[in-house]
């Protein structure tokens, strides 16, 4: 990165979120401008942005000109958007919603006359899946190129982090969860979807029109679980969830559990990413300087 290219602003949306908060972490720690849009510029997240160096801008993705005010002189954007079912959500938030506010985003950005749209999209969101938290994102990837917004896209498979939530997370002291012993499940962790952002505003000629599945490991729920235990000192088994409890809660999400157990989804070239990202954690990698330490203080509550 050039002196020139430090000073060019950077709006990251969601910037208190998982994604939208790394992004913005790792482009302030680069020496970016960043322009960190949030609904509430007095959270706790969002000061802590501004002490490490945020410009904090109030916005709301169904706010199409406050999204243009925030977008104004922007070299780059980040876009992120909650998807439907995530805890703290509406529970009427739904993958419409999603479209609208991505569309929103892209066309600000256009507007503005960004040089690159940065979309954090999902791992199979470009497969033919039938699920409706894929196919919005789908969606929003297929306006981003139909208004002609130069961008880059990427598919992050589940964050490592995602462990430690208590909804997704170890439960009981185990590793529950309705994947298959033997399902290959693929994990990246934020800080590198944060560093792969990074390189796209680095270098917008070299990733522009370009998507990226994005994973940094890929183990079973018996390897994950082994992984845990060995970096905590504590014995964590692999318990097994019956699809069935998981359908009774949603029929989706059951589907989409499904898919990966039944491995319809190809696996992430890992090895390639490496090559443009040679500081890719593997999921050892994470529990020894980020993980272990969270998911022991989880363990012992």
């Amino acid at each position: 990165m050039t002196p020139m290219t430090s000073k060019r602003t950077i709006l990251v949306t969601g910037a208190t979120g998982q994604q939208g908060g790394a992004t913005a972490r790792r482009l302030l720690a680069d020496g970016r401008h960043v322009r960190a849009l949030t609904r509430d510029t007095t959270s706790p997240a969002a000061r802590a942005l501004a002490s490490a160096g945020a410009e904090l801008v109030a916005g709301d993705l169904d706010d199409r000109a406050s999204l243009d005010a925030a977008a104004r002189g922007a070299h780059g954007v980040f876009s992120v958007q909650p998807t439907p079912g995530m805890p703290g959500l509406p529970a009427e938030y739904g993958p419409d919603d999603e479209v609208r506010r991505g569309g929103n985003v892209a066309a600000a950005a256009l507007a503005a006359g960004a040089r690159l749209l940065v979309y954090a999209s999902a791992f199979g969101a470009d497969v033919d899946s039938g699920l409706s938290t894929l196919e919005s994102k789908r969606h929003i990837e297929e306006h981003i190129g139909s208004i002609g917004m130069p961008a880059t896209v990427l598919r992050p498979a589940s964050f490592m982090e995602n462990l430690v939530h208590p909804t997704w997370g170890l439960r009981g002291g185990a590793l529950a969860t309705p994947y298959d012993p033997d399902t290959r499940q693929q994990f990246i962790a934020l800080s590198d979807v944060a560093a792969f952002a990074a390189l796209a505003f680095d270098d917008p000629d070299r990733f522009r029109s370009r998507a990226f599945d994005l994973a940094g490991d890929t183990l079973t729920p018996p390897e994950t679980a082994a992984a845990i235990s060995r970096a905590t000192g504590q014995e964590v088994p692999y318990v097994h969830i019956p699809l069935d409890a998981v359908r009774a809660q949603s029929e989706e999400a059951a589907r989409g559990i499904q898919s990966l157990n039944d491995g319809i989804y190809p696996l992430v070239d890992i090895e390639s990413l490496r090559a443009l990202h040679p500081g890719l954690l593997t999921f050892e990698d994470w529990l020894t300087h980020h993980g272990a330490a969270r998911l022991k203080a989880l363990l012992n509550a």
